[in-house]
């Protein structure tokens, strides 16, 4: 029997050397962004440390069930911040957020229109700008001839742009060093682990439904709507959030590898410019949407930006700011795009009567 064991011990290491340095590339990265003072440091270390090391040429790969496990993590965390009182404020706003939220997604006919213009197919252009999602787009844009990796290269960079950049703008502009929200509300033990039992249950339902990102959302309706319904009040223990970002940041990096900056520059120079367009846009959107509202221009703006949401949620936490109203309007977003992506573009499509992409165009030219 020993003899028999033997092998498979020996080749122990060599199954996990695929992700062994993931989680200290991560640990190293978030300590550096943390000791540096950086906004969401576990997060956005984490995810620098990783993809520095990829692109040193090291072959890490994602620590298995990482990311799931810190979606649900930071999903309690998220809905925990919701209460009556919240809950209220934003219906009492819902049809502006909602209004807000479209116009938001309007922008993205900039990112479409300069990839169309430079020779995209339409497929590619549509799917590439769509802020639903790395996985998601990638999935929609297969099933309408769209190229994949163009696709999943403009949602990746995206992301990354707006997760480096927003918070430390937003640290830069509008901290002062004023961005505490109070006292951190006490932990439950017995709620919390209610919560994330349910929480779980949630995702897995979600999962074998299907449903995109269902780590993250089914938590987070669990956690927000158990917080409302029983006026909780409470908070993740210390260091449990940080953790679920370090999970979430150690995954998020393994996107990035030097092949990935490497190719296709100008498409990713494109990226570049329209996801800095379509910031600049909300701009006004959330000022005007400020005006009418009485709202926080801030939170909105984070609410509208195309990017994840726990990333805008912990920036808002970071800052001081509603991190239920920008969590609904992620979210909002999130399922519009989810749910409309494929049919609006199947509607463009005909539109301009093309039903059927030529042959060998990538999803039509």
């Amino acid at each position: 029997m020993n003899d028999r064991r033997l092998p498979f011990l020996l080749d122990l290491p060599a199954r996990c050397r695929p992700w062994m340095l993931t989680p200290l590339a991560g640990a190293f990265g978030g300590c550096l962004a943390q000791l540096m003072g950086w906004p969401l440091p576990w997060l956005l270390g984490a995810l620098l440390g990783v993809a520095a090391i990829r692109c040193l040429g090291c072959p890490t790969e994602p620590m298995p069930l990482g990311l799931k496990a810190g979606q649900w993590i930071l999903g309690i965390g998220i809905g925990l911040y919701f209460n009556a009182a919240v809950l209220e404020q934003i219906l009492d706003h819902l049809g502006l957020v909602l209004v807000g939220t479209l116009l938001a997604l309007l922008t993205s006919l900039v990112s479409i229109a300069l990839h169309r213009r430079f020779g995209e197919s339409r497929a590619t252009a549509y799917f590439a700008s769509m802020p639903g999602g790395a996985s998601e787009m990638v999935n929609l844009g297969r099933l309408h001839g769209a190229e994949l990796q163009q696709v999943a290269a403009s949602q990746s960079l995206r992301m990354l742009l707006v997760l480096l950049g927003i918070p430390a703008v937003y640290a830069w502009l509008f901290a002062d060093g004023q961005v505490a929200v109070g006292a951190r509300p006490e932990p439950h033990a017995a709620w919390l682990l209610l919560l994330f039992a349910l929480g779980g249950l949630a995702a897995l339902l979600l999962q074998y439904r299907r449903f995109a990102n269902a780590w993250q959302i089914g938590p987070l309706l669990v956690s927000s709507v158990c917080s409302v319904a029983f006026d909780l009040h409470i908070g993740l223990p210390a260091g449990v959030g940080e953790f679920g970002q370090w999970l979430v940041g150690c995954t998020l990096g393994c996107f990035f590898s030097r092949a990935f900056f490497s190719r296709a520059s100008a498409f990713m120079l494109r990226t570049a410019l329209a996801t800095l367009s379509t910031i600049l846009l909300c701009i006004p959107i959330a000022l005007l949407m400020s005006w009418a509202s009485g709202l926080d221009a801030r939170t909105l703006l984070l609410g509208m930006v195309p990017a994840g949401i726990a990333e805008m949620s912990l920036t808002a936490e970071a800052l001081g700011l509603a991190v239920p109203l920008v969590t609904a309007m992620q979210m909002l977003r999130l399922l519009l795009v989810l749910f409309l992506a494929g049919p609006m573009f199947l509607c463009w499509r005909r539109c301009v009567g093309i039903w059927q992409e030529p042959a060998g165009a990538g999803g039509g030219a």
